[in-house]
């Protein structure tokens, strides 16, 4: 049976966050604006907490997401809310959010607006963190996704995806976009996480193991038992 490790969990939660705020640090610097990039799930929530409370000029940072259900944003299942609930709070309040979903009744019809929205953002982003299921997938790029070629190989910068492995439909940022970015940093928690990495790294079947198809630029790992 896995054994969690809740220190230490928090522990590179933190770790992420204070790398996260010194690269959006290390930006600010140089252009008015940032763009964040971040991932729902669990594993994320310390690490978004965390960063809250980091002290930068949030004002001129964009908020976004790797992906997202087409449900509405007050729902259970949205990383809408849930990025409202444990990121733009605290300091980071005063970021800026621009969420994945609109009025549309599917991500297909909702797709093309999304995208303005999200091309007038700073690119490239300064910061993406990744997450990773346990099938391989990152973002909404799942491996029985009909739409997963696209989101690999297509120059759009989102995409409408669909899984019979989730029940709702997505929304996600192509692999394309996500490689936009001056940093990537893949967040991870347990031994069966790692050991699918593992198998990713091992491998070259990018449709297989979605994960893979960002392994061959820098990414860096931050991953708890």
């Amino acid at each position: 049976m896995q054994t969690i490790d809740a220190d230490a969990r928090t522990r590179v939660a933190h770790d992420l966050a204070i790398s996260v705020a010194g690269a959006l640090r290390e930006d600010l610097a140089q252009q008015a604006r940032v763009t964040l990039v971040l991932s729902g799930g669990s594993t994320p929530k310390p690490f978004m907490q965390a960063l809250s409370r980091m002290e930068l000029p949030w004002s001129r940072v964009d908020i976004t997401l790797a992906d997202e259900r087409w449900v509405p944003t007050d729902h259970d299942d949205s990383n809408d809310r849930f990025v409202r609930a444990h990121m733009l709070i605290n300091a980071a309040a005063e970021a800026r959010f621009q969420p994945l979903v609109n009025d549309e009744t599917t991500p297909e019809a909702g797709v093309e607006e999304v995208a303005q929205r999200l091309a007038a953002l700073t690119w490239p982003a300064s910061v993406v963190v990744l997450g990773m299921g346990g099938d391989g997938h990152t973002a909404s790029l799942f491996p029985d996704s009909p739409e997963l070629g696209k989101g690999l190989e297509s120059d759009a910068l989102v995409v409408a995806a669909h899984a019979p492995s989730v029940g709702q439909p997505r929304i996600s940022l192509t692999r394309n976009r996500l490689m936009q970015s001056r940093r990537r940093y893949l967040h991870l928690n347990g031994a069966d996480k790692k050991a699918v990495l593992a198998s990713a790294m091992a491998g070259s079947d990018q449709h297989e193991l979605p994960i893979r198809a960002f392994l061959d630029a820098p990414l860096a790992l931050y991953w708890a038992p």
